[in-house]
Order: C-alpha cells, then sequence, then structure tokens
C-alpha cells in the first residue's frame, strides 16, 4: 500500500475517441449484460487474426471505461487497495481538501497519517461515498413520497 495513485496520467478522449467509445460501448454492453466471458476477435491489416480471451468482471469493466469516455470524462483506473492523498481523494468525492481534511478529523472517513500528511484508502473513501449516496436517495424517496401524498404534481 505504499504506492500513491495516479501513476498513469488520465486519459482524456479526443472527439473522434469520444465517438469510437459510444460506439463501442453499446455493442459491447449488449454481451456484458449476459455476464459471461467473451472470446475476442482482433484484426489488424498486416497482421494475423488472434484471439483473445476477456474475463466477464474485465468485459463489464471495458463498458464502464468506453462510457465514461463517450461522455469525453477523463480515465484514470485506481487498484482497490490504493492510498490517496487528501487532495486525490478531495476530487474523487468533488469536494473541497478543508473539507475533506474534516471529514478524517471527524472520523466520518479511516485515513492514516505518514509523517504530518494523511493518507485515505480508496476502498474506504468509497464506502464513505457509497454510504452518503444511500442517505441521500433515502432522504429523496422520502420527498417525493411526501411530494405525492401533498398532490403536489411529483
Amino acid at each position: 500500500m505504499n504506492s500513491l495513485i495516479p501513476k498513469a496520467e488520465p486519459v482524456v478522449p479526443t472527439a473522434n475517441e469520444a465517438l469510437l467509445a459510444r460506439e463501442s460501448s453499446q455493442l459491447l454492453a449488449l454481451y456484458a449484460s449476459e455476464h459471461r466471458n467473451l472470446n475476442i476477435q482482433i484484426v489488424e491489416k498486416g497482421h494475423p487474426p488472434e484471439s483473445l480471451a476477456l474475463p466477464a468482471s474485465a468485459v463489464r469493466l471495458l463498458v464502464d471505461i468506453l462510457t465514461e469516455m463517450a461522455k469525453g470524462n477523463a480515465i484514470t483506473p485506481i487498484p482497490i487497495h490504493a492510498e490517496l492523498t487528501t487532495k486525490q481523494a478531495a476530487d474523487l468525492l468533488n469536494v473541497s481538501r478543508p473539507y475533506l481534511v474534516r471529514l478524517l478529523d471527524e472520523g466520518a472517513i479511516s485515513h492514516r497519517k505518514v509523517g504530518t500528511h494523511r493518507r485515505v484508502l480508496f476502498s474506504d473513501l468509497m464506502a464513505y461515498k457509497n454510504q452518503v449516496d444511500k442517505a441521500r436517495m433515502k432522504a429523496l424517496d422520502e420527498l417525493a413520497e411526501q411530494a405525492q401524498k401533498l398532490n403536489m404534481g411529483y
């Protein structure tokens, strides 16, 4: 757990790459929904065709990556065991660094200190995000239910 991420720079797709990613993700999604391994044939001009076996989980991840690229979003793979700086963690949650530090100090998110610097496990950060997302969805459901009871047209 001593390596900080990202080691690779984020990949920002060009407009042409985003278009190709959209087409590819739509086709691949049809197969990913079946949750099974895929055999893909790679055909490149001047080279003999080669077969490639992909596990179902990799196909699902590939669809997710292509979908994000199709939206024009930058992509960076993050290992689940990765340790993040407070800046990286704040960026992933889309909050300010001081707000994240306050969450860490309050114990809302587990972390450890390396000297004077805080490090957050990606898995702990995602656990916090999932918890917050569930609470938000519950609140939204309650608001929608109240709006229906009050006949507000929702």
